[in-house]
């Protein structure tokens, strides 16, 4: 049986859909088998999904799902039979769909800008990650070149952690315009420049996911 990763945050804008994109690319190749479910109403996933079917035709080495509502978690575990990995892009502000989201989750990662309005604004995801059991796991993204306010800010969303059930990402994901470039091509920045520095740090983000589900 395959794992299940809800992408989850309340606040929009918040880089869901890029992260989902850009990890599910990642852990295809390293040679698993992966699946996407876009349950966000603005379906932004699946935007760059046909971009991708356009641009490298059938082949795109992904699985791809649009549903919602209460088929959300029959989905998720028909396709984690089949799949290594289940990587659902989640809406926000969606109480329900984002409940189901999480309940049928392995793992829940949490997308986290260096701003006041979005670590105020991941409680929630927090909260409803403990109802339901199931761990969470906070990602620094769209991180700008270090300040002394990004420091600040790293300080209170410490704050709201309590390992296991909430952690940490040791990865820190760049303020970079390769990720959108990227998207708007239909593919991922691992697969435009292994090399890059936007690659590197999206690479070494899916090894630490895989490492803390174990």
């Amino acid at each position: 049986m395959g794992k299940v990763i809800t992408i989850a945050q309340q606040k929009g804008g918040a880089g869901k859909t890029t992260l989902t994109a850009h990890l599910a690319v990642a852990w295809r190749q390293s040679g698993r088998k992966v699946a996407v479910i876009d349950i966000d109403p603005q379906g932004s996933l699946t935007s760059w999904f046909q971009t991708r079917v356009a641009a490298v035709g059938d082949d795109t080495g992904l699985i791809h799902s649009r549903i919602g509502g209460w088929r959300t978690e029959r989905e998720a575990q028909r396709l984690a039979r089949e799949c290594d990995l289940v990587v659902i892009d989640s809406p926000p502000h969606a109480e329900t769909e984002a409940r189901i989201a999480v309940r049928v989750a392995s793992l829940v990662v949490v997308p986290v800008q260096p701003s006041p309005m979005d670590i105020w604004a991941t409680q929630p995801t927090i909260d409803l990650g403990k109802q339901e059991k199931v761990r969470c796991l906070l990602v620094l993204n769209r991180v700008p070149p270090r300040s002394k306010m990004t420091d600040e800010l790293v300080g209170v969303i410490r704050g709201l952690l309590s390992p296991p059930s909430v952690d940490l990402a040791d990865t820190r994901i760049g303020n970079r315009i390769a990720y959108a470039g990227a998207l708007l091509a239909g593919r991922a920045a691992t697969e435009i420049d292994r090399g890059s520095t936007a690659a590197t740090e999206m690479t070494a983000l899916a090894e630490e996911i895989l490492r803390r589900l174990g």
